[in-house]
């Protein structure tokens, strides 16, 4: 038997600060990381259900206030070894995401999982999937 299962997504106390002060404005929150181009290597940061998730989409865990963060599928594939840890950084992204009016931009910083989390991960199982996890009370779409 494994040890503690450990979270594959954090928050550093900025980022945190920064989602709950972006909750106090717009409501409940989700964050999606897709491997796209331009900003899509970047967490985009969405009012909740403005998004919709994929069914191929993969929750990596909640930060702050339950606030969801997904990846894309194919992502999570090249990330599954790895803790990421979202931030914020000063500066003014390109993509959609909720805090870029404000000059700041959430960015991803990332560590590989040891020999014994790895195995905790491999025990509990993959995380779940878009379709089985519905936001808001809407499904999710499934992508085939």
């Amino acid at each position: 038997m494994s040890g503690p299962v450990p979270p594959r997504i954090l928050a550093t106390p900025e980022a945190a600060a920064w989602i709950e002060r972006l909750r106090a404005q717009h409501g409940d929150l989700m964050f999606h990381q897709s491997g796209g181009c331009c900003d899509g290597s970047a967490p985009m940061c969405f009012v909740a259900g403005e998004f919709r998730v994929g069914g191929q989409d993969v929750l990596l865990g909640r930060l702050t206030g339950d606030t969801p963060v997904w990846i894309g599928a194919a992502q999570f594939e090249y990330w599954r070894h790895t803790q990421v840890t979202i931030d914020v950084v000063p500066g003014r992204g390109a993509g959609m995401s909720l805090e870029a009016p404000h000059g700041v931009r959430f960015v991803i910083r990332s560590r590989v999982f040891t020999d014994e989390e790895a195995a905790a991960l491999a025990e509990a199982g993959d995380p779940p999937r878009g379709d089985a996890v519905p936001e808001n009370g809407e499904r999710a779409i499934t992508r085939e």
